[in-house]
């Protein structure tokens, strides 16, 4: 399942490699690519979007 997110307080490369560890907390197999440009999150995963979302919160991105 590929997820497609919008995280608004996305700014810098950082912030996507810390997007990138959370998710793969959840999922050691998941796909991530994060793009603070356009601030969107692309996810290919396993998990559930329940799951990648509270990742997400957790991590302190929270996704719209």
């Amino acid at each position: 399942m590929t997820l497609k997110l919008t995280v608004p307080n996305m700014a810098c490369s950082a912030c996507a490699n810390t997007i990138t560890k959370a998710l793969q907390a959840v999922d050691a197999n998941a796909n991530v690519q994060a793009d603070p440009t356009t601030k969107l999150v692309s996810v290919e995963t396993q998990a559930s979007e329940t799951a990648i979302k509270e990742a997400l919160t957790a991590a302190g991105y929270p996704a719209t």
